[in-house]
């Protein structure tokens, strides 16, 4: 049986394939194996300096395995419903790695992007996507409430009455409009995808990436900080940023006028 999840670490950029095409990358129980591996592995690896996460084939990932919650419910409907609570704490897992990775993480976007899927954008840093990928948090039309994230993540991206929409109805909304809600960095043609995605990573990889690793958690921290805390944090975030060989090669390549060669050190 192939794997769910395929990973790639080349020239310093962490490649992740929920490896599902036929189901349109739905999160099984061996993907969410996978994602814990490849997100966990990546985030201690230091010759990760830039992770990229995408679906194979047509789709970036259909949410949950439907048919599969479908026969768990007709064989042990019980048994479905006391592992289900389990079976979310312990995909939630991939979802930690992904926000507390200390490198940049950008989620690559094509055809749906629904549930679980959407819920792995969100806790992505950047998001690119195909102008004719299409979302939608549909976890109302099986009823259930969402996870992966995405009751604290969405709130803080679009607000607290677009959240609400978008997880009260359910609706499919277009690229252009998760553009447009700030859910997406950027909108490319379809065919442009795989080239504009592998530039960004590039630039992301060739970052100071220790310093892009503090600012992104003094980011992802900050609505849970107090001003007075926040500030701290800045100062010590800028002190360990300071000791790396990345600012000395900044500095020195600002003043020479030449770009800098950072090493991720």
């Amino acid at each position: 049986m192939a794997e769910h999840v395929l990973t790639e670490i080349k020239d310093g950029i962490g490649s992740i394939v929920l490896n599902r095409p036929e189901a349109l990358n739905a999160l099984s129980l061996e993907m969410t194996d996978g994602l814990i591996d490849a997100t966990g592995r990546f985030e201690r690896d230091p010759d990760v300096r830039c992770v990229v996460i995408r679906g194979a084939g047509d789709h970036f990932m259909a949410g949950g395995d439907i048919k599969g919650f479908r026969k768990s419910l007709s064989e042990d409907r019980a048994g479905h419903v006391a592992r289900l609570e389990m079976r979310v704490v312990k995909v939630h897992q991939a979802i930690y790695h992904l926000r507390r990775m200390p490198k940049p993480v950008l989620a690559s976007v094509q055809g749906a992007a629904a549930g679980f899927g959407l819920s792995m954008i969100l806790a992505s840093d950047l998001a690119i996507a195909a102008d004719d990928a299409f979302f939608t948090l549909a976890y109302r039309h099986i009823g259930l409430s969402a996870d992966g994230g995405a009751t604290y993540f969405l709130p803080r991206i679009v607000g607290e009455r677009r959240a609400l929409e978008i997880a009260l109805l359910g609706e499919r909304f277009t690229a252009r409009r998760a553009h447009e809600l700030g859910i997406l960095n950027w909108l490319v043609p379809r065919a442009a995808l795989a080239e504009e995605t592998a530039v960004l990573a590039r630039k992301l990889a060739d970052g100071p990436t220790v310093a892009l690793g503090k600012a992104k958690r003094l980011i992802r921290s900050s609505f849970d900080n107090s001003w007075d805390e926040q500030s701290h944090r800045e100062a010590e975030s800028m002190a360990a940023a300071a000791a790396t060989e990345d600012h000395l090669e900044g500095v020195a390549a600002f003043l020479e006028k030449r770009k800098p060669v950072f090493k991720g050190r």
